[in-house]
Order: structure tokens, then C-alpha cells, then sequence
């Protein structure tokens, strides 16, 4: 199965958003961009909303069959591992396959000698067409590899054999996620990380590498734009030799993860994809229950009450919201609004302090990344909260558009 040229993780917390997400993936292909929508959502997610990977298979099938859409869509078992895979199989055909936990566990002397004896032949001056300073393999760097990779690879084989197992070899997209750890991969790790999913027989589709710089969740990048860019436009390099070199699958592209909100990125990302006639996957699923908390909150009444006493709540149990994003969240809790201030704010002050436009003055990204990681607030109060959601449906779901489509779509393909 193929997820396309460009493709989206869209989804949402609470399944309701799968028309206004469409919508915007619909406008995009009238400018001439096709997007192929992919519904992903967690484990720990569900684990937290109560869902099921069923719930997100429904949502996607009855957004597809409301708006008409006739083109590829898939649905992600996103950031699976070998216990959570199961689970998952009956309903995804897209499976981010997560082994950043297995990153520098030791492998068999078998397999790291397997793999020392195919990659020597590629010490001294490893050239990669475009990239100007070549590579400098050495042994010692390839014994680093092998310690430091090898065994996730074959964890990554594990997960896909399982997968291919019960649902067939061609019946669902791979890729693999090596993003939520400490050290950023540097575009020569890539090409032996590719080498050693080659070697376990992965028709790897899409790659999640860690970039540098900050990829915090709701927000924009942090870091230097010219050093991503450099290294963004050195990993396709390094995908299109790869594909060549080991038989990988021809539409082999990058993904981005924690990929909402970058603003400050996306002209490049779309300048460096154009560039190179390349794919991507950029996954935004975590912004759209943020657009649902921006539309209640100017619904006002009922619906500005309960997001206001959400947020409250967010405050007193901060450390405990925060904790399973500590990677990925940089929050100044100094910078947070007070309790007094949330309870004063009208609607537009709620919005703007949450809303993500760049050159808001109003806007608080320390606020927005707590808000960002308290959805389990409002699963505590599912029936209210999608009571909510569907009184004022209209609202939310412009909201949800206008942020799919006017701030990312267009960000990244310049409409």
C-alpha cells in the first residue's frame, strides 16, 4: 500500500473532527496539492481517552463516506511497539513502528558481525550526490552504529514480521519511528539505519528520524532554521541513495513528528521538497483538540465555562499533565496565566492566549503546550465535553479547517 507522495497525520483526541480535517485536505487538491489523509492516534492516547483503535477506524470510514472522498486514506497504529502492535492489527493499515526504546540495547554478535561485514565496504570517502562534504566512515564509527542501532532495527524487523504475519506483506504502510529520543540522528546514521532495516527485509515506506533542534508538541520550532534545513535536505539525499543502494521502496520519504506548528520551518520544508521532487508525512493530529478548546472558548456560555474550568484544573495538576511529554514539552510555569486572569478573560482572550498565529501578541505558547497535554481532562468529562463539541459543531469545526488548512497546508505548500 502506498501512502502517497504527500500525506498528513490528521486525527483528533476525541473523533470528531474527520469532516473539517477533510475539508481541508479537499481544498488543498483543488490548488492542485493531493494530500493523502492518515488518521493516527496513540496507544497511551487511547489509553487515556478511553478509545479503542476501532473508534479511530469508524471516524475515518464515516468522514470518508460523508464528504465523498474517493482517494487513498489510511488509519496509523501510531508509535506501536511489539506489546501494544496486537491491538492495533484488525483496524490500521499504517503502522508507525516505534523502537527508539531499544536504541543502544546490544545485539547478537551474529548480527553485529553480519552487518560490520556488508558495511565495511563502505569506509573511507562515502559520497552522497548533492551532499558536499562527503562522509567519513570509519571502523570505529561503524561499531558505534551497530552498538547503538542494530537492535532496534531488528526490534523494527520483529514488530513488521508480526504485523506482516496476520495481515499480509502488501496489505498496510510502514514506517518507523527512531524520533523520541535525546541524540538527533545525523544524515550518515540515516544511511546505515536504512542499510540495517534493509538487511531485516523492511519495505520501510517512511522514516521518522530525530532533527535537531526542538520539535516540542503545539508549537513552533526552536533552533536553527538554517541548521534543519541543512540536515533536512542531507536526509533526502541520503533517502534517494539509500533506495538505490538497498532495494528500499522507491517512495521512501521523510516524516516529520510532533510536526503541528512549526510555522517557522515549513517554507522550508516546502522549498527543499520542491527542490527535490520528494515526499514527506508530517503528522498534526495534536493541534486539532486545540482548535476544539480555541472554538468553544468563543462559543461562549456553557461551552467558554467548561473550557475555562479545564484550564483551571490544567494548572493544579500541571506535573502530573506534563509528565508523559517531558521530551517534548518546555513549559515556564512562571509564564502561565494565574487562576484569577482565566476567570476574568472573555472569549477572544482565551482564544488569542491559545491560538497559534504567529506575531500574536496575546498568544502564550507556555499556555498553549499545558492545554495541549490536559486532554485528559476533558475525557474525565467525556459527555459533557462532546456534548459540547456537537452544540457547537459549526464553530469547532471552522476552527479546526482554518487551522489545517490556512496555517499548515499552506505554510508548508505555499498556497
Amino acid at each position: 500500500m502506498n501512502p502517497g507522495k504527500y500525506s498528513m497525520g490528521i486525527g483528533d483526541r476525541f473523533g470528531h473532527q474527520g469532516i473539517s480535517q477533510l475539508r481541508a485536505i479537499n481544498e488543498a487538491e483543488e490548488k492542485g496539492i493531493i494530500l493523502t489523509p492518515v488518521w493516527n492516534k496513540s496507544n497511551r492516547e487511547h489509553l487515556i481517552t478511553g478509545t479503542s483503535p476501532e473508534d479511530v477506524r469508524k471516524e475515518a470510514d464515516d468522514a470518508i463516506r460523508a464528504t465523498g472522498f474517493n482517494r487513498p486514506y489510511f488509519v496509523d497504529a501510531d508509535h506501536i511497539n511489539l506489546d501494544s502492535v496486537g491491538r492495533f492489527i484488525t483496524s490500521s493499515d499504517y503502522f508507525t513502528i516505534d523502537v527508539a526504546a531499544f536504541i543502544g540495547k546490544k545485539a547478537s554478535d551474529d548480527r553485529v558481525n553480519d552487518f560490520l561485514s556488508k558495511a565495511k565496504n563502505y569506509t573511507g570517502t562515502l559520497k552522497i550526490d548533492g551532499i558536499r562534504a562527503p562522509f567519513n566512515v570509519t571502523p570505529d564509527y561503524l561499531e558505534r552504529m551497530s552498538a547503538k542501532y542494530l537492535q532496534a532495527a531488528f526490534m523494527a524487523g520483529e514488530i513488521f514480521r508480526r504485523i506482516a504475519g496476520s495481515k499480509g506483506q502488501k496489505e498496510f504502510v510502514s514506517e518507523i519511528s527512531i524520533d523520541e529520543v535525546a541524540e538527533a540522528q545525523q544524515p550518515s546514521d540515516l544511511f546505515f539505519i536504512l542499510m540495517m532495516l534493509s538487511m531485516e527485509k523492511i519495505p520501510v515506506q517512511t522514516i521518522a528520524p530525530k532533527f535537531s533542534g526542538r520539535f516540542n508538541k503545539g508549537v513552533d520550532y526552536a533552533g536553527d532554521p538554517q541548521k534543519f534545513a541543512a540536515e533536512f535536505e542531507s536526509d533526502i539525499l541520503v533517502i534517494k541513495r539509500a533506495i538505490d543502494e538497498f532495494g528500499l521502496p522507491p517512495e521512501l520519504k521523510l516524516s516529520v513528528h510532533s510536526g503541528s506548528d512549526k510555522f517557522s520551518i515549513y517554507p522550508l520544508i516546502g522549498n527543499i521538497i520542491r527542490k527535490h521532487n520528494s515526499g514527506i508525512h508530517i503528522k498534526t493530529a495534536g493541534t486539532t483538540w486545540l482548535e476544539e478548546v480555541i472554538g468553544l472558548a468563543i462559543s461562549e456560555g456553557e461551552a467558554l465555562r467548561f473550557v475555562k474550568e479545564l484550564s483551571i484544573e490544567a494548572l493544579k495538576r500541571e506535573e502530573e499533565l506534563c509528565a508523559p511529554y517531558k521530551d517534548v514539552i518546555d513549559i515556564s510555569k512562571e509564564k502561565l496565566p494565574a487562576e484569577d486572569l482565566i476567570k476574568n478573560w472573555s472569549s477572544q482572550d482565551f482564544a488569542n492566549s491559545l491560538r497559534h498565529i504567529p506575531g500574536n501578541r496575546r498568544y502564550n505558547p507556555d499556555f498553549r503546550q499545558l492545554i495541549h497535554v490536559a486532554y485528559k481532562l476533558a475525557a474525565l468529562r467525556i459527555e459533557e465535553y462532546i456534548s459540547l463539541l456537537e452544540i457547537n459543531s459549526e464553530t469547532v469545526g471552522e476552527c479546526v479547517y482554518e487551522n489545517l488548512y490556512k496555517r499548515h497546508i499552506s505554510g508548508i505548500f505555499g498556497m
